[in-house]
């Protein structure tokens, strides 16, 4: 999707107050991670989308991930890396896991009471056009029709004495051609090898998938194509909340909203991407109660639902060629027919007393997790360089190295409960000194099957407890506030975690055949046919699995150094632990007297009954530290801007934070064989960038008679951000022998014969395979269990993108006001590369193909206020 939300890359700076009088020492406020520059900033997007003010190019929509389970996070961290964001006070009643990486904080469910008022509201819409935007990088031939369109307005008006009505409503409609790359077929390989009729017709279909055109950028890789295909996206939401003040001292709240997404995806190769609909429902009822002058109660119920419907576009399973070629249809995980129900409940109580600033509560949280999902059950067919033949010889040849099929049920409806209560105090000690103290106690309870289907081993958890402890120091004379912060935070365990168990016999089978006949892999059976006791792979949930959590913990100087303008300098850092991912277990083994073939690998598991185990626990840790420096000068000649550097180290063991070990996430980081996994997956995370430049500057033009009545007014803004890419691995892009270590298993990689490639980034096109060179690596020798490399050794393409925005607000009879903006996302027309072929058995090994970012684009806005 071109709209994201996406993380913050400005961290927040606590706004510093002017020091008081010697005798009279002002207390300290302990602030929240939302105060400060954050305040102060300018927003450059008229309508508060973030590509623009967090200085992000769009993505290239060509860059395949699907709107679940955390990939939009993934695929944000992957670009852009993580931010080093440093928060000035841990609140007990929020969840900051992995806050100190840029993810957003969650608090309370309350629904914020809107005051009575008059008629007051604002109409926006905004424009953008393909007349307006220009070429990637890899385009060939001009910028196809493309537009959209995004409305809305947002009214609040009085209805009567204490009450008051706020609605809202908009759509967007995203319409015209996507440009993409591929790798498809040569002319000379359009036709199957296969003689055998049976065979033929199904490599014939193999090959019609890919589009007629041929490769046009056989500069950049031999069979690189870049192409066109329509999208259509429409989304539509809309919202209304009503406040009511019942007596003097309570407060009824009642607020719902609507989201609904359609897309039909484009589609560069037949099914490559899902159609997906998704519709989502929230609703609140907030009570709040002035108990005093100095207690408050806030008390909420609510309800929020989410359907996600993705099917594939096209019939075809999931088939990969060792990124010779792309891959055909979408992922193994396609189709999804999800729907997840929380109900919830949350209370607050907030009281002064005397120097304390005391709070209580608590929340509840119901999940009903119901739908169908699945895992292969349209089939994985994997094509590799095997039988002493290359992977597009072995397809025309109609010869698959592997072919993973699930059958049977596995629609499932998971039932848990969550919750926590909380205590905390802010307590001035003195006149310069603020302290915050409190403790959060959490609980996650087993889910259980509601139609019986799956019996969770593990337990409920019990025995989370979060204590926070913060200060805020002023300094003496103009020296400023050190401030120091440290807190334990959970994460969660995902429901699409443990609702992998819906993947096992005897329900669901999922069989491993190697080398299989294409024309009938399964031997003419079904599932009614197969014996649920009988061979089978197995996701195995451990007993022991527990929700992850982190000790973040910071530490930071902050001081104005002249009138209005304030730093900050600072060190964050945090240890996270219980990670959730996946070890491939029951992997082949070498047995005298069974030759080592791709033919054998069920042979050789250690317990012949169970094919690939995938065993998901809290087997990872992540390590985050950084240094930060930010610089904030308001209204300075007409110029407003922040700056911040940051630098920083991240380094994990196979996973992170956002992982969910399902799906691809699984095969996330997968070692090398089933020993030693934490020393072979030990490497920098795959957001971790050393060092970071974000640059915000607003400059508006002065004001005057004449000509410049006309000319002043106008705010030119810009956003500068600039990182070192993320890390990639390379791999041997097979597991068959003379490439990988033929244990059943992907991951392997192959050995280091150059010692001076190691840590290049990998970042232009017409340089990638010098860097890169393929005689810098060798692949695994039969019987070699490992290679040499490690994982994340290299990097891609920096990031230097720079967003810019022109507008002006033009003051109408009475309140009224008109605001026209002009912005433009990527203003420079920068790429941003993505990673090179990194598998070794593929013929684009090291090329570059793919931008991670869209060209310039700029978009029209108007906005008017009443």
């Amino acid at each position: 999707m071109r709209s994201l939300l996406v993380f913050a890359i400005l961290s927040c700076v606590s706004a510093q107050e002017k020091a008081p009088p010697a005798k009279e020492p002002k207390p300290v406020r302990a602030e929240t991670p939302e105060s400060g520059v954050a305040q102060q900033r300018t927003s450059l997007n008229l309508l508060g989308q973030t590509d623009a003010n967090r200085g992000e190019s769009r993505r290239n929509e060509n860059v395949q991930f699907n709107l679940v389970d955390n990939n939009a996070v993934k695929e944000m961290n992957i670009r852009l890396g993580a931010t080093a964001t440093i928060v000035s006070e841990f609140q007990p009643e929020r969840r900051y896991f992995g806050a100190e990486l840029g993810a957003r904080s969650s608090g309370p469910a309350h629904a914020p009471a809107s005051p009575a008022s008059p008629v007051h509201g604002t109409l926006f819409w905004s424009h953008n056009n393909s007349l307006f935007n220009a070429r990637s990088f890899f385009q060939a031939g001009g910028v196809l029709p493309a537009r959209e369109n995004n409305y809305g307005f947002n009214v609040s008006a009085g209805l009567w004495k204490g009450g008051s009505l706020t609605m809202n409503g908009s759509q967007n409609k995203q319409r015209g051609q996507v440009n993409g790359n591929v790798l498809v077929p040569l002319a000379s390989e359009r036709t199957p090898l296969t003689n055998d009729p049976a065979l033929r017709p199904l490599v014939e279909n193999f090959l019609a998938a890919y589009p007629l055109e041929l490769p046009n950028r056989t500069d950049i890789a031999e069979r690189a194509l870049n192409t066109n295909s329509p999208q259509r996206i429409n989304t539509d939401a809309a919202g209304a909340q009503l406040d009511q003040r019942v007596t003097a001292k309570d407060r009824l709240t009642l607020r719902h909203g609507f989201t609904a997404q359609s897309v039909d995806a484009f589609q560069f190769v037949a099914g490559q991407n899902p159609d997906t609909d998704t519709k989502s429902h929230s609703a609140r009822i907030t009570w709040s109660r002035a108990i005093s002058p100095a207690t408050t109660l806030d008390a909420t119920a609510g309800f929020d639902r989410l359907g996600s419907l993705l099917l594939p576009a096209a019939p075809y399973g999931a088939a990969s060629f060792s990124n010779a070629l792309s891959s055909i249809g979408p992922s193994p995980i396609i189709p999804i027919d999800r729907a997840q129900n929380r109900y919830r409940a949350a209370l607050s109580v907030g009281q002064l007393r005397g120097r304390h600033r005391l709070a209580f509560g608590g929340g509840w949280t119901r999940l009903q997790y119901n739908g169908v999902e699945t895992d292969g059950h349209r089939g994985i067919l994997s094509f590799r360089n095997d039988f002493g033949r290359d992977a597009i010889t072995n397809l025309r040849m109609g010869t698959p190295s592997q072919l993973i099929q699930a059958l049977g049920i596995t629609y499932r409806a998971f039932r848990n409960h969550d919750g926590y209560l909380y205590a905390a105090d802010v307590w001035q000690a003195t006149g310069s000194l603020t302290l915050q103290y409190g403790l959060r106690w959490e609980f996650w309870t087993r889910p259980n099957d509601a139609t019986g289907r799956s019996n969770l081993a593990f337990d409920s958890d019990w025995n989370n407890f979060a204590p926070s402890f913060g200060f805020a120091q002023r300094l003496p004379a103009k020296w400023g506030v050190l401030r120091g912060a440290y807190g334990i935070h959970y994460g969660e365990i995902f429901p699409v975690t443990y609702s992998q168990d819906r993947l096992n016999a005897p329900n669901s089978v999922r069989i491993v055949i190697n080398q299989p006949n294409l024309a009938d892999p399964l031997g003419g059976k079904r599932f009614e046919d197969l014996d649920p006791n009988g061979p089978s792979s197995r996701v195995e949930i451990s007993p022991d699995l527990s929700t992850p959590y982190s000790h973040q913990y910071n530490f930071s100087w902050e001081a104005e150094v002249g009138p209005r303008w304030k730093v900050q300098a600072g060190y964050v850092g945090s240890r996270s632990h219980k990670l959730i991912m996946t070890w491939f277990l029951n992997r082949a083994r070498a047995v005298p007297g069974i030759p080592l073939t791709s033919a054998t690998i069920n042979d050789r598991r250690p317990n012949p009954k169970v094919y690939e185990h995938l065993y998901v626990h809290n087997g990872s840790r992540g390590y985050f530290d950084a240094g930060r420096a930010s610089l904030i000068a308001p209204r300075w000649h007409g110029l407003n801007f922040s700056v911040s550097y940051w630098f920083s180290k991240a380094i994990d063991l196979g996973t992170d934070y956002a992982n969910t070990a399902s799906g691809p996430d699984a095969r996330v980081a997968v070692s090398q064989t089933q020993f030693e996994v934490a020393r072979d997956t030990k490497a920098p995370s795959s957001f971790d960038q050393p060092h970071a430049f974000l640059g915000q500057f607003t400059y508006e033009t002065p004001r005057g008679p004449g000509v410049r009545r006309w000319l002043g007014g106008w705010a030119v803004s810009t956003v500068v951000l600039a990182k070192p890419g993320t890390p990639f691995t390379v791999q041997t892009g097979s597991d068959a022998p003379g490439f990988g270590n033929v244990d059943g298993s992907s991951g392997d990689r192959p050995n280091l014969l150059d010692r001076s490639v190691l840590g290049r980034t990998i970042g232009r096109p017409d340089e990638a395979r010098r860097l890169l060179p393929r005689a810098a690596f060798a692949t695994l020798q039969p019987g070699e269990m490992a290679g040499s490399l490690g994982r994340n050794t290299f990097r891609k393409g920096r990031i230097a993108n720079v967003n810019a925005s022109l507008g002006r607000t033009f003051a109408l009879a009475g309140d009224k006001k008109l605001t026209l903006r002009a912005e433009s996302i990527n203003f420079f027309n920068t790429a941003q590369f993505a990673d090179p072929t990194k598998e070794l058995s593929s013929p684009s090994f090291g090329q570059i193909n793919n931008t991670l970012n869209d060209g310039r684009t700029f978009r029209l806005a108007i906005r008017f206020d009443f």
